[in-house]
């Protein structure tokens, strides 16, 4: 599979995989922001994709901030659709207790190709029995 990239700003750096077999490319910032406890913001990348049809792309956060800092992505995991072809913006929120710098060239998010199906959608009137019914939350017990 081929996923063109499009660099939107010099400062960009075009997304990688770590290792081999890597589930997820690597993105980064393009610029300085402070993310204060609590706060949300939208990091930059300064890139754009274009993605095959019937794809996804699946920005997911890194372990590594989530465990050492408290930084997540907000959204997780972020759908880009294979039609869009803006800049990719990453939703970054700080759960920790001090402020977070964000600095460019940082590894912020990580992206993941993901196939996807459309499902033809079929209004009923009533759904079938299964074992399981309508039981939901903690349902099966501790």
């Amino acid at each position: 599979m081929e996923i063109k990239i499009l660099k939107l700003n010099s400062a960009a750096i075009i997304p990688c995989y770590s290792h081999p077999g890597d589930a997820g490319l690597d993105l980064f910032a393009i610029e300085e922001q402070e993310i204060l406890p609590g706060e949300t913001k939208l990091i930059n990348t300064g890139i754009a994709i274009a993605l095959p049809p019937n794809t996804e792309a699946q920005i997911r956060p890194r372990s590594g901030l989530a465990l050492k800092h408290s930084i997540t992505v907000l959204n997780s995991p972020g759908t880009i659709d294979a039609g869009y072809r803006g800049e990719i913006g990453i939703l970054l929120i700080n759960h920790g207790k001090i402020a977070f710098q964000v600095i460019p060239g940082m590894k912020i998010a990580q992206m993941v190709i993901a196939s996807i199906v459309q499902a033809k959608i079929v209004s009923v009137d009533e759904l079938n029995d299964t074992s399981r019914g309508i039981d939901g939350f903690g349902s099966t017990g501790q």
